[in-house]
């Protein structure tokens, strides 16, 4: 169930109430795409950094260790060892990035596993089965993700197979949802808008999808390539045609000025793996820009990443020692680096909120993308 506290403009301050526990939007979901987050990071570690939701793949876990494993070993919360919600994606953003190794039909995707070449089949069935073999708390429909720049005609006919597959999984969940041995028999499911950087498909496809009455709606196919203009415009047009009494989802998503954008434009739920694979080269989030610790000038700099700063990293090492440890290809340069991130996206989550319900949202975003300009 999804309530919403408060309105700042088309931001929205809400609750998600899931059988793992309650969601505070607008939220950023932590990736973890093959059951941890990259970068050495344990749940016990998330709990630390202000981790609300952590996110995971279908695909990849169906390709390694296995879905029917992970459910022989009581499901992925028990598995990774986190209480809290986990959101899985249904394998259709890897018909997108697995172009070369997939071929697409009405009854689903076939592909070569990337990890030995081995042929997998992914339709809306299978897609539904390997989530609630996995037992998130969330799941994603399946769809197809297609290039945000391929042409009009070949997106609609796109929209309206995802449309057809979305049906399908809505089916498959509720069958699921009713056998006894299902881990997590309140699933939810989530379905997604898609339609390239095309107005009039987005809005077409956000009222058909609007009738299934999901749990949540997320808009997919963007930050595939297009521009950051292009982006925003498709939120203006597509999110008021999303339910209003339903959280909304912007999938992939992205750069913390991303984040501020979106949110202005009634999007609840964020996720992007740029926090964790930036902090893994050693470029780590400040409120003043963004830092590369590999520079010379921080080789004798004494200070924290960020002053003030109440994560892990920030709290116990300098900027020098961090930019030693990368240099040196320590594992924990990277770990710290990653921390750091994750808690100032989380920590920037809970600043969003408390701005909206201060009803100073705009003041806010104002502020903070003044202060992401200053190292530039």
């Amino acid at each position: 169930m999804y309530k919403v506290l408060k309105t700042d403009g088309k931001a929205k301050r809400g609750e998600f109430h899931t059988v793992h526990g309650v969601v505070q939007t607008p939220v950023f979901m932590n990736v973890g795409t093959a059951a941890a987050i990259k970068g050495a990071v344990a749940t016990t570690d998330l709990q630390e950094i202000k981790t609300q939701v952590q996110l995971s793949n279908t695909y990849h876990l169906h390709v390694r260790p296995g879905d029917k494993i992970v459910k022989q070993l009581g499901g992925l919360h028990k598995f990774m060892n986190w209480d809290k919600p986990i959101l899985t994606d249904s394998g259709g953003f890897q018909v997108f990035s697995l172009a070369g190794l997939r071929k697409i039909k009405e009854e689903g995707v076939f592909f070569n596993s990337h990890v030995d070449g081995r042929k997998i089949f992914m339709g809306p069935e299978e897609s539904m089965q390997i989530q609630s073999n996995l037992a998130s708390t969330i799941a994603m429909a399946f769809d197809e993700c297609p290039s945000s720049i391929a042409k009009p005609d070949y997106i609609k006919q796109s929209v309206e197979r995802t449309t057809r597959w979305l049906e399908r999984c809505k089916n498959e969940m509720n069958r699921l949802n009713s056998l006894e041995d299902t881990i997590n028999r309140q699933q939810m499911l989530f379905g997604i808008n898609q339609g390239g950087i095309y107005e009039d498909i987005r809005i077409e496809h956000a009222k058909e999808i609007a009738k299934f009455d999901l749990d949540g709606y997320a808009i997919g196919g963007l930050a595939v390539g297009e521009s950051h203009e292009d982006m925003y415009r498709i939120l203006d047009a597509t999110v008021p045609f999303l339910p209003k009494d339903k959280p909304t989802y912007l999938m992939g998503v992205g750069t913390p000025a991303n984040i501020l954008e979106a949110v202005d434009r009634g999007v609840d739920f964020f996720d992007c793996v740029y926090p964790t694979r930036n902090g893994r080269h050693g470029h780590v989030y400040t409120n003043h820009g963004k830092l590369n610790l590999f520079n010379a000038k921080y080789e004798l700099d004494s200070k924290p990443i960020e002053e003030g700063c109440g994560c892990p990293a920030c709290r116990n090492y300098s900027r020098a020692y961090i930019r030693h440890l990368l240099k040196a290809k320590e594992m924990l340069g990277m770990r710290l680096c990653v921390l750091h991130n994750l808690y100032f996206y989380n920590t920037m989550m809970e600043e969003i909120r408390d701005a909206i319900d201060a009803g100073r949202y705009r003041e806010y975003k104002a502020e903070k993308l003044a202060g992401f300009e200053e190292n530039k």
